[in-house]
C-alpha cells in the first residue's frame, strides 16, 4: 500500500508540471460525426466544470432499468467505435443492461500512449457525471466496462477512492506504453469490487505476459471476486469474435450483479 500512495504521489506531481487537456476540438469533430449517423441509442451531452462531452445512452430492451454499465473506449478513438465498443454499448442491451459510453478525453493522432498519463485526472469528473446521468434514469446497480486505455482510466478510477461502482470488466488490459500512472497491476491490488480480466489468446504482447502479474496482483489484494477470462482466436479488438466478447462480458456481469 506504501508503494501505491508513493506512485500516487508521483503521479499527482508529474501531473502538477505536464498540464494536458483532452484535444476539445478532436472530441467536437468526434462528436459531429457520431450524433449524424447516429443508429442506435441517444446522444446525451453531459457537463464538467463548464465543458460538455458527449455519451451515447442506450437503453436496456428488457428488464427494470435498475442495471446499466458505463463504457470506455481504448486510446484516441470515441464512444461508438465499431470495435469492442460498438458491440458492446449496443448488445448489452439484449441481457438487461443499459448502456452510456462515454467519451474519454483524447489527443492529436501522433501523441504517444505514455502523453496521456496527465489526462488521467479528468476521466473521475466524467464517469462521475456519467454515474448521475444514469441515477436519473433509474439505475441502480452501475458496472464499468473498459477497453484498452479506457480499462486503464476506470482501474486508476477504482484504485484511487471509494467509487458507486458495483463491478468492472477490465478488457486488453495491456500495461505497456502507460509509463508514469498507475499501471494495471498496481491498480489490481487495490480494487476490491468483482474483477472480470478479459482478454483473446492472440492479444497484444503485453496483456499475455502480464497475465500472471494482473492475477497475482489481485490475489494479494485478497479479491476473491477476480476472475480472468481467455477467450481463444480473439485479438485486441475481438474482431470476428464479438459474438464471444458480448457472451463472456453479459454473463459473467449476469453472475455478480444479477437482475432483481
Amino acid at each position: 500500500m506504501n508503494r501505491l500512495w508513493g506512485v500516487l504521489a508521483t503521479l499527482a506531481l508529474l501531473t502538477a508540471f505536464q498540464a494536458q487537456a483532452s484535444d476539445l476540438a478532436k472530441e467536437k469533430r468526434w462528436a459531429g460525426q457520431i450524433v449524424d449517423g447516429l443508429m442506435d441509442g441517444d446522444a446525451e451531452w453531459l457537463t464538467v466544470q463548464g465543458q460538455e462531452f458527449l455519451t451515447l445512452y442506450t437503453q436496456a430492451a428488457e428488464g427494470d432499468g435498475k442495471r446499466a454499465a458505463i463504457v470506455l473506449h481504448g486510446i484516441g478513438v470515441h464512444p461508438n467505435w465499431p470495435q469492442v465498443i460498438y458491440p458492446l454499448r449496443v448488445r448489452l442491451t439484449e441481457y438487461g443492461w443499459a448502456t452510456d459510453s462515454v467519451q474519454l478525453p483524447v489527443l492529436p493522432n501522433e501523441a504517444k500512449p505514455s502523453e496521456y498519463a496527465p489526462l488521467f485526472n479528468e476521466v473521475a469528473p466524467r464517469i462521475d457525471a456519467a454515474v448521475a446521468f444514469l441515477r436519473q434514469r433509474g439505475a441502480e446497480d452501475i458496472v464499468i466496462v473498459g477497453h484498452s486505455l479506457g480499462a486503464a482510466m476506470a482501474a486508476y478510477y477504482l484504485a484511487t477512492g471509494e467509487r458507486p461502482i458495483k463491478a468492472f470488466v477490465g478488457i486488453g488490459m495491456n500495461p505497456a506504453g502507460w509509463d508514469g500512472r498507475l499501471s494495471y497491476v498496481e491498480a489490481l491490488r487495490s480494487i476490491r469490487i468483482p474483477v472480470l480480466d478479459l482478454y483473446g489468446s492472440s492479444d497484444l504482447t503485453g496483456v499475455l505476459d502480464s497475465a500472471e502479474a494482473r492475477q497475482e496482483a489481485a490475489a494479494s489484494g485478497g479479491n476473491r471476486a477476480y476472475r480472468q477470462v481467455k477467450v481463444e482466436g480473439a485479438d485486441h479488438f475481438f474482431d470476428g469474435e464479438e459474438d464471444a466478447l458480448v457472451e463472456a462480458v453479459s454473463g459473467w456481469l449476469d453472475e455478480v450483479v444479477p437482475a432483481k
